[in-house]
């Protein structure tokens, strides 16, 4: 436990920057990364044995709702003896810790060598007391890495937005939207944004409303948002011939609680498909639970991208609706 508190405190203590005489604000250098990319500083004897395979399997898992695996977070490995100088400045850091002074314990600090950061330290004697501290606090420690990555990713968006005034005065929320999309469709209560990747692979959006009693509580909470969802596609966004799409059958949703705007809202990821035609791919949907005007508001996006990797798609998406600020 001294050793992992006396590097948290070396932590907090770098954390401190240059300072410009006079001025008590921290003055930290910009970090850096890819998107969901995690630097994992530990040990090679770690990283090759029981720890590493753990570590792998919980934060290179694979996302859920897409047509093939694809890693939540890639992973580079760093040995302690090398972190120093740039490779502090990771936006996301997983620190493992073994010592026989080490109590089996889970920190998470912000911004200690760089802004924006997140680094979790996780600590034990043994192998198996630091792979049990990985298995209780994965949650937690993905939680706070994800929300960092939003935030980045959101940073990125807000350089060049779209116009979305229509949106907001007629569905009552803004958004912010890369100006990269098109709004496709306007009605008072249903807007389809979509932005084309190349030929006709497209990213897109779905907003609109409907009464809180469409979406009951409980074992049929994911039955509704399904029956829901394909109603709207169907009605809203037709192909020609009666073709249109439909949540994939085959595929079962995964229903996650979530927060949007500091309000509860149900998360479903799945896989849609195009019924009539051969055409399918992942989307995301989030019911946001809007009390004050006696709502769900519902943000949908949906990719499809044949032959392309789709997680950084379906991230952007994650990253602009929960940009949303209901009013």
């Amino acid at each position: 436990m001294r050793t992992l508190y006396a590097f948290l405190f070396c932590l907090l203590l770098t954390a401190c920057g240059d300072k410009k005489e006079g001025d008590n604000k921290r003055y930290l250098p910009e970090s850096n990364g890819n998107l969901n990319s995690i630097s994992v500083v530990i040990d090679n004897d770690l990283w090759e044995g029981s720890v590493g395979e753990n570590i792998r399997k919980i934060f290179a898992a694979s996302i859920y709702g897409l047509p093939v695996d694809e890693p939540m977070f890639k992973l580079r490995q760093i040995p302690p003896q090398v972190f120093d100088g740039f490779a502090t400045r990771s936006r996301i850091i997983l620190k493992i810790e073994k010592g026989d002074n080490i109590e089996p314990t889970t920190k998470i600090a912000n911004e200690a060598f760089a802004k924006p950061q997140t680094i979790a330290v996780v600590g034990g004697k043994t192998n198996d007391e630091i792979i049990y501290q990985l298995t209780e606090t994965k949650d937690k420690i993905i939680d706070a890495f994800n929300k960092e990555e939003v935030k980045e990713k959101q940073r990125r968006i807000k350089l060049d937005l779209l116009d979305v005034s229509a949106i907001e005065k007629k569905m009552g929320f803004t958004v912010n939207i890369p100006s990269a999309y098109r709004i496709a469709k306007a009605d008072d209560d249903f807007f389809w944004i979509r932005k084309n990747l190349s030929n006709s692979k497209t990213i897109e959006v779905m907003f609109y409303e409907v009464p809180l009693e469409t979406i009951s509580q409980g074992d049929s909470t994911v039955v509704d948002i399904v029956k829901m969802r394909d109603h709207i596609t169907k009605t809203k966004i037709p192909g020609e011939d009666g073709i249109y799409m439909a949540v994939d059958d085959a595929y079962a949703p995964g229903m996650f609680d979530a927060i949007v705007d500091n309000k509860p809202a149900y998360e479903v990821r799945g896989i849609w498909e195009m019924r009539g035609f051969t055409m399918a791919g992942p989307f995301i949907t989030y019911a946001i639970e809007d009390k004050v005007n006696k709502r769900y508001l519902i943000a949908d996006g949906y990719v499809y991208a044949p032959s392309l990797r789709k997680a950084e798609y379906v991230f952007e998406l994650e990253s602009i609706i929960k940009s949303i600020k209901i009013k």
